[in-house]
Protein backbone atom coordinates (compact mmCIF):
# COMPACT_ATOMS: atom_id res chain seq x y z
CA UNK A 1 0.00 0.00 0.00
CA UNK A 2 1.43 3.14 -1.16
CA UNK A 3 0.87 6.46 1.23
CA UNK A 4 -1.55 8.13 -1.05
CA UNK A 5 -3.80 4.65 -0.34
CA UNK A 6 -3.62 5.41 3.10
CA UNK A 7 -7.31 6.94 3.54
CA UNK A 8 -7.54 7.40 7.75
CA UNK A 9 -9.58 10.26 9.02
CA UNK A 10 -7.08 12.36 10.66
CA UNK A 11 -7.93 14.23 13.59
CA UNK A 12 -9.73 17.60 13.89
CA UNK A 13 -9.46 20.50 16.46
CA UNK A 14 -10.88 23.81 16.57
CA UNK A 15 -9.15 24.70 19.66
CA UNK A 16 -6.78 27.37 19.57
CA UNK A 17 -3.77 25.81 21.84
CA UNK A 18 -2.94 22.32 21.67
CA UNK A 19 -0.95 20.72 24.45
CA UNK A 20 0.62 17.59 24.26
CA UNK A 21 1.67 16.18 27.56
CA UNK A 22 2.90 12.82 28.91
CA UNK A 23 5.19 10.27 30.27
CA UNK A 24 9.09 10.13 29.52
CA UNK A 25 9.30 8.41 26.45
CA UNK A 26 6.34 8.45 25.22
CA UNK A 27 6.63 10.00 22.23
CA UNK A 28 5.37 13.74 22.51
CA UNK A 29 7.47 15.46 20.47
CA UNK A 30 7.32 13.28 17.61
CA UNK A 31 3.63 13.86 18.16
CA UNK A 32 3.73 17.39 18.24
CA UNK A 33 6.06 17.91 15.17
CA UNK A 34 4.06 15.31 13.01
CA UNK A 35 0.95 17.27 14.06
CA UNK A 36 2.19 21.00 13.49
CA UNK A 37 3.03 18.78 9.84
CA UNK A 38 -0.49 17.75 9.15
CA UNK A 39 -2.25 21.30 10.36
CA UNK A 40 -0.43 23.00 8.28
CA UNK A 41 -2.44 21.28 5.27
CA UNK A 42 -5.73 20.61 7.36
CA UNK A 43 -5.89 23.29 9.85
CA UNK A 44 -7.36 27.04 9.70
CA UNK A 45 -4.95 30.22 10.20
CA UNK A 46 -1.28 29.88 10.85
CA UNK A 47 0.15 27.05 12.26
CA UNK A 48 2.97 27.74 15.61
CA UNK A 49 4.63 25.48 17.71
CA UNK A 50 6.43 26.26 21.20
CA UNK A 51 8.78 24.00 22.55
CA UNK A 52 8.20 23.75 26.17
CA UNK A 53 10.54 20.10 27.14
CA UNK A 54 12.70 21.83 29.85
CA UNK A 55 13.72 18.31 31.20
CA UNK A 56 14.70 15.99 28.27
CA UNK A 57 17.97 17.13 25.97
CA UNK A 58 17.29 14.26 23.24
CA UNK A 59 14.34 14.34 21.88
CA UNK A 60 12.65 17.84 21.28
CA UNK A 61 11.02 19.36 18.93
CA UNK A 62 12.81 22.10 18.41
CA UNK A 63 15.41 19.68 16.85
CA UNK A 64 12.78 19.89 13.46
CA UNK A 65 12.67 23.63 13.29
CA UNK A 66 14.23 23.95 10.38
CA UNK A 67 11.66 21.34 8.44
CA UNK A 68 8.70 22.85 10.20
CA UNK A 69 9.15 26.05 9.11
CA UNK A 70 9.82 24.82 5.53
CA UNK A 71 6.25 23.72 6.02
CA UNK A 72 5.28 27.03 6.87
CA UNK A 73 5.36 26.41 10.90
CA UNK A 74 6.19 29.13 13.39
CA UNK A 75 8.81 27.85 15.85
CA UNK A 76 8.92 29.10 19.27
CA UNK A 77 12.03 28.47 20.64
CA UNK A 78 14.94 29.99 22.11
CA UNK A 79 17.51 31.99 20.10
CA UNK A 80 20.97 31.85 18.95
CA UNK A 81 23.02 29.18 21.11
CA UNK A 82 20.31 28.96 23.13
CA UNK A 83 18.59 26.71 20.94
CA UNK A 84 20.29 24.10 22.27
CA UNK A 85 20.65 24.78 25.74
CA UNK A 86 19.46 21.87 28.39
CA UNK A 87 18.60 24.99 30.43
CA UNK A 88 15.16 25.78 31.89
CA UNK A 89 14.41 28.87 29.44
CA UNK A 90 10.56 29.98 28.80
CA UNK A 91 10.77 32.58 26.11
CA UNK A 92 8.18 35.76 26.63
CA UNK A 93 6.79 34.77 22.66
CA UNK A 94 4.52 31.54 23.70
CA UNK A 95 2.77 33.30 26.52
CA UNK A 96 2.08 36.08 23.92
CA UNK A 97 1.34 32.98 21.28
CA UNK A 98 -1.33 31.77 23.74
CA UNK A 99 -2.93 34.99 24.55
CA UNK A 100 -3.59 35.77 20.67
CA UNK A 101 -6.08 33.18 20.35
CA UNK A 102 -5.19 33.18 16.38
CA UNK A 103 -4.44 29.85 14.36
CA UNK A 104 -3.34 26.70 16.44
CA UNK A 105 -0.27 26.69 18.47
CA UNK A 106 0.98 23.15 19.83
CA UNK A 107 2.65 23.35 22.91
CA UNK A 108 5.50 20.90 23.05
CA UNK A 109 5.53 20.16 27.34
CA UNK A 110 8.26 17.85 28.63
CA UNK A 111 7.49 14.62 30.46
CA UNK A 112 5.38 13.45 34.12
CA UNK A 113 4.28 16.05 36.32
CA UNK A 114 7.53 17.25 36.51
CA UNK A 115 7.37 18.53 33.05
CA UNK A 116 4.24 19.88 33.11
CA UNK A 117 4.92 22.05 35.85
CA UNK A 118 6.39 24.76 33.32
CA UNK A 119 2.51 25.23 32.13
CA UNK A 120 1.77 26.05 35.56
CA UNK A 121 3.73 29.55 35.28
CA UNK A 122 1.30 29.91 32.15
CA UNK A 123 -1.45 28.70 33.37
CA UNK A 124 -3.63 32.51 33.66
CA UNK A 125 -2.64 32.92 30.20
CA UNK A 126 -5.22 30.36 29.29
CA UNK A 127 -8.81 30.77 28.45
CA UNK A 128 -10.75 28.08 29.52
CA UNK A 129 -12.66 26.21 26.87
CA UNK A 130 -10.05 27.40 24.46
CA UNK A 131 -7.55 24.54 24.73
CA UNK A 132 -6.91 21.37 24.50
CA UNK A 133 -4.73 19.12 26.76
CA UNK A 134 -4.18 15.68 25.59
CA UNK A 135 -2.69 12.59 26.94
CA UNK A 136 0.43 10.80 24.93
CA UNK A 137 -0.84 7.68 26.26
CA UNK A 138 2.25 4.99 25.45
CA UNK A 139 1.58 1.52 26.79
CA UNK A 140 4.73 -0.16 27.05
CA UNK A 141 5.95 2.62 29.28
CA UNK A 142 6.24 1.37 33.03
CA UNK A 143 4.31 4.23 34.49
CA UNK A 144 1.22 3.88 32.03
CA UNK A 145 1.18 0.32 31.48
CA UNK A 146 -2.25 -0.36 33.00
CA UNK A 147 -5.05 2.16 33.92
CA UNK A 148 -4.21 2.65 37.13
CA UNK A 149 -0.86 3.94 36.13
CA UNK A 150 -2.54 6.10 33.65
CA UNK A 151 -4.98 7.95 35.59
CA UNK A 152 -2.17 8.29 38.31
CA UNK A 153 -0.35 9.94 35.75
CA UNK A 154 -3.09 12.14 34.53
CA UNK A 155 -3.83 13.73 38.03
CA UNK A 156 -0.46 14.36 38.70
CA UNK A 157 -0.20 16.28 35.37
CA UNK A 158 -3.38 18.06 36.63
CA UNK A 159 -2.26 18.75 39.65
CA UNK A 160 1.02 20.20 38.27
CA UNK A 161 -0.29 22.21 35.27
CA UNK A 162 -3.28 23.11 36.86
CA UNK A 163 -4.80 22.78 34.14
CA UNK A 164 -7.58 19.96 32.57
CA UNK A 165 -7.62 17.20 30.29
CA UNK A 166 -10.03 17.06 27.59
CA UNK A 167 -8.59 13.43 25.92
CA UNK A 168 -5.86 11.12 25.24
CA UNK A 169 -3.50 10.20 21.89
CA UNK A 170 -2.56 6.35 21.86
CA UNK A 171 0.88 6.09 20.88
CA UNK A 172 2.13 2.47 22.19
CA UNK A 173 5.33 1.69 20.02
CA UNK A 174 8.62 -0.31 20.96
CA UNK A 175 10.51 1.81 18.09
CA UNK A 176 11.39 -0.57 15.68
CA UNK A 177 10.11 -3.42 17.52
CA UNK A 178 6.89 -2.14 16.92
CA UNK A 179 4.17 -4.37 15.57
CA UNK A 180 0.08 -4.13 14.42
CA UNK A 181 -0.68 -6.45 17.76
CA UNK A 182 1.15 -3.98 19.57
CA UNK A 183 -0.25 -0.61 18.48
CA UNK A 184 -3.47 -2.24 18.89
CA UNK A 185 -3.25 -3.19 22.27
CA UNK A 186 -2.07 0.53 23.31
CA UNK A 187 -5.75 1.73 21.44
CA UNK A 188 -6.92 -1.04 23.59
CA UNK A 189 -5.56 0.59 27.01
CA UNK A 190 -6.85 3.91 26.05
CA UNK A 191 -10.07 3.06 24.95
CA UNK A 192 -10.24 1.78 28.74
CA UNK A 193 -8.33 4.57 30.09
CA UNK A 194 -11.55 6.80 28.09
CA UNK A 195 -14.57 5.07 29.58
CA UNK A 196 -13.19 5.46 32.92
CA UNK A 197 -12.40 9.06 32.66
CA UNK A 198 -15.16 9.99 30.03
CA UNK A 199 -12.74 11.37 27.80
CA UNK A 200 -12.38 10.77 24.20
CA UNK A 201 -9.33 9.10 22.39
CA UNK A 202 -8.99 11.91 20.29
CA UNK A 203 -6.19 9.80 17.46
CA UNK A 204 -4.27 7.17 17.00
CA UNK A 205 -1.00 8.09 16.21
CA UNK A 206 1.01 5.09 14.20
CA UNK A 207 3.64 5.16 11.02
CA UNK A 208 2.95 4.74 7.78
CA UNK A 209 4.21 1.30 7.49
CA UNK A 210 2.19 0.06 10.36
CA UNK A 211 -0.63 1.99 9.42
CA UNK A 212 -0.77 -0.23 5.91
CA UNK A 213 -1.28 -3.32 8.31
CA UNK A 214 -4.24 -2.21 10.44
CA UNK A 215 -8.03 -2.52 9.40
CA UNK A 216 -9.68 1.10 9.40
CA UNK A 217 -12.62 -0.71 10.51
CA UNK A 218 -11.36 -1.67 14.27
CA UNK A 219 -9.64 1.60 14.88
CA UNK A 220 -12.75 3.65 15.74
CA UNK A 221 -10.38 6.74 15.97
CA UNK A 222 -9.01 9.30 13.76
CA UNK A 223 -5.10 8.46 12.92
CA UNK A 224 -2.23 10.68 12.71
CA UNK A 225 0.23 8.78 10.31
CA UNK A 226 3.64 9.74 11.75
CA UNK A 227 7.28 10.32 9.69
CA UNK A 228 9.93 10.07 12.33
CA UNK A 229 11.29 13.50 12.01
CA UNK A 230 13.18 13.38 15.51
CA UNK A 231 16.47 11.23 16.54
CA UNK A 232 18.67 10.42 18.74
CA UNK A 233 21.54 13.41 19.76
CA UNK A 234 24.40 10.89 18.91
CA UNK A 235 23.08 10.39 15.34
CA UNK A 236 22.98 13.31 14.15
CA UNK A 237 25.39 15.24 11.53
CA UNK A 238 28.29 16.86 13.27
CA UNK A 239 27.05 16.05 16.60
CA UNK A 240 29.81 15.72 19.29
CA UNK A 241 27.39 13.33 21.42
CA UNK A 242 28.99 10.00 19.87
CA UNK A 243 27.67 7.75 22.75
CA UNK A 244 24.95 7.99 24.91
CA UNK A 245 26.97 6.86 27.80
CA UNK A 246 30.39 9.46 26.97
CA UNK A 247 27.40 12.38 27.04
CA UNK A 248 26.10 11.22 30.31
CA UNK A 249 29.97 11.46 31.81
CA UNK A 250 30.49 14.55 29.96
CA UNK A 251 27.55 15.92 31.88
CA UNK A 252 29.05 15.04 34.83
CA UNK A 253 32.07 16.40 34.58
CA UNK A 254 31.02 19.71 33.33
CA UNK A 255 32.14 19.43 29.79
Amino acid sequence: MTDNEITFPGPVFSKHVIIIVGGYGSGKSEISVNLARLLTKTGSGPIAIADLDIVNPYFRSREAAAELEAFGVKCLIPAGEQVHSELPIIIPEIRAAIEAKTGTLILDVGGDDVGARVLSSLADAFTRGEYELLLVLNERRPFTADVTGALKMMADIETACRLQFSGIISNTHLMDDTTAETVMAGLRLAQRVSDQTGLPVRFLSVTKELASLLSGSELQVPVLLLDRALTKPWERKGSTWTDPKLRIDRRCQGL
